[in-house]
């Protein structure tokens, strides 16, 4: 991990953006805060608590053309984030007037993102899933439903026929909270991921995304669901490129490509707020 600084600013720039969203008040909105150093570990988590977005992303140059970047949810620093990495690529192409192939350093290695057209296209690792016989006891008891397939990725991934039943799901967040792998340390609650097929002759894939044990109940649109939504599909559907949806309140669209083990994601940002943060003396 990078040193922090001995003391900090007093203030940084802030932004909100929507991403994997076409209009404001949709897809899934994330804090941006660029720096020239890196902040204590402790006031960014105290920060993105402050923001009470599902993820804050911070990022320092870390080279040409390249950035090291970190993203916080409310409660915990995570590996990987799609949207907040849509977000960032927005702020500094859109914004800070950063030309070209954008290039993250991150704790899933490197990422990059480019423009085709109008939208942000991320490449991110795939994270095939595999067949599960053995879910968290009670977890289709948290759901309200008994999903047809369960799967595991980095997350459990649970199959419903039918995209009405996705959308309609009104699960027991505390109870998904709650849920405990075998082998896995107590307070390490699983995250979960509930799909079918699309049945509007628009979207090939319907999901939705809950994670209540870090402090997301429901995420808007979440890019590192679809690194092991994609590759199910494509094996399953017979097609690498796949128009997902993810059904959340807000909503959010993703068109998304395999290309071995890598997965192409593209959406639409859109800024909503932009400023500074005042931060309490060093």
């Amino acid at each position: 991990m990078d040193t922090p600084p001995a003391s900090h600013p007093a203030r940084v720039p802030f932004y909100q953006v929507d991403a994997f969203a076409e209009h404001p008040f949709t897809g899934n909105p994330a804090a941006v805060v660029p720096l020239r150093a890196w902040l204590p570990d402790a006031l960014m988590q105290r920060m993105a608590f402050e923001h009470n977005l599902s993820e804050t992303a911070f990022f320092v140059p870390d080279g040409p053309g390249q950035w090291h970047l970190r993203w916080f949810t409310p409660t915990a620093e995570v590996p990987l984030c799609g949207h907040a990495t849509l977000a960032t690529a927005f702020v500094l192409a859109s914004e800070l007037g950063e030309p070209g192939e954008l290039c993250f350093r991150t704790a899933s290695g490197l990422l990059r993102v480019v423009r085709e057209g109008k939208r942000l296209v991320l490449d991110f690792p795939a994270n095939p899933p595999r067949r599960s016989h053995a879910p968290p006891p009670g977890l289709a008891a948290a759901l309200g439903a008994v999903p047809r397939e369960v799967w595991k990725g980095r997350d459990w991934i649970c199959l419903f026929d039918r995209a009405d039943t996705v959308r309609a799901l009104s699960p027991d967040h505390g109870r998904i909270a709650g849920l405990r792998e075998a082998g896995v340390a107590p307070g390490a609650a699983p995250r979960v991921i509930v799909t079918a097929p699309g049945d509007d002759g628009v979207h090939d894939v319907v999901s939705r995304y809950f994670a209540a044990a870090v402090g997301i109940p429901e995420d808007p649109v979440t890019g590192a669901a679809h690194v092991q939504l994609v590759p199910f599909w494509a094996g399953r559907l017979g097609q690498e490129r796949l128009v997902c949806r993810q059904a959340s309140a807000r909503g959010g669209t993703l068109w998304c490509e395999l290309r071995g083990d890598r997965v192409r994601m593209g959406g639409h940002a859109v800024l909503y707020a932009q400023g500074e943060v005042l931060l309490p003396a060093a």
